[in-house]
């Protein structure tokens, strides 16, 4: 797991994800976040004007982990098992802030605007993902690509929510299943997310 950053922006979002963790995340104030990660309210205007910037920040944060992750000498093993590789390792790194990213799923719908902003931010570590996978996600494919994976991680949410396994064994199941369906439709859609031959074909 990648170490946590001791600056203040690594303070902030610790303190975001254990004041989740504690209460609903609704209700959790800019003045708390700041009083909890023990700097002042202007601090954290600083490097965070808004809620939304700490989600996003925490999103940020589980795919750098993710790209750290990336085993160089997967590159020859099947796409799909580097894809799913990919995809479990950014359950690995939500799984120690796991009560606290739920607290902040569940209060996302109530906030559809803001909820809305997080959206490139979303759709970006989703094309991370299938690059540490090396998987293409650029040109009109990749983001083809890039919306069915968000697609697969979305619905995968759900699953991770209620898994209670110590090897998320029901989440692991679940991403294969979904992976194995996009790719039997990329047989007939070349552009799926899961290439059949070449990773690297043309865009």
């Amino acid at each position: 797991m990648a170490k946590r950053p001791s600056n203040t922006r690594g303070k902030i979002i610790d303190a975001a994800l254990k004041c989740a963790a504690e209460t609903r995340w609704r209700v959790v104030s800019l003045s708390t976040i700041a009083e909890t990660a023990g700097i002042s309210l202007s601090q954290l205007y600083t490097q965070f004007p808004s809620k939304t910037r700490i989600v996003e920040a925490v999103m940020e944060r589980t795919t750098g982990e993710v790209v750290a992750g990336t085993d160089p000498s997967a590159e020859n093993e099947p796409a799909h098992d580097r894809l799913l590789d990919a995809i479990l390792r950014r359950f690995d790194a939500m799984e120690p802030n796991k009560s606290a990213i739920i607290s902040i799923l569940k209060d996302l719908p109530t906030d559809p605007a803001r909820t809305l902003c997080l959206a490139p931010s979303f759709l970006n570590s989703m094309a991370w993902t299938l690059e540490s996978a090396g998987i293409s996600s650029s040109g009109v494919t990749g983001k083809i690509r890039t919306k069915g994976l968000a697609a697969i991680y979305l619905a995968t949410l759900t699953v991770w929510m209620r898994d209670d396994s110590q090897d998320l064994s029901k989440t692991t199941a679940f991403v294969d299943r979904r992976l194995n369906q996009a790719t039997q439709l990329a047989a007939f859609l070349p552009l799926g997310i899961v290439e059949r031959s070449s990773d690297n074909q043309s865009e």
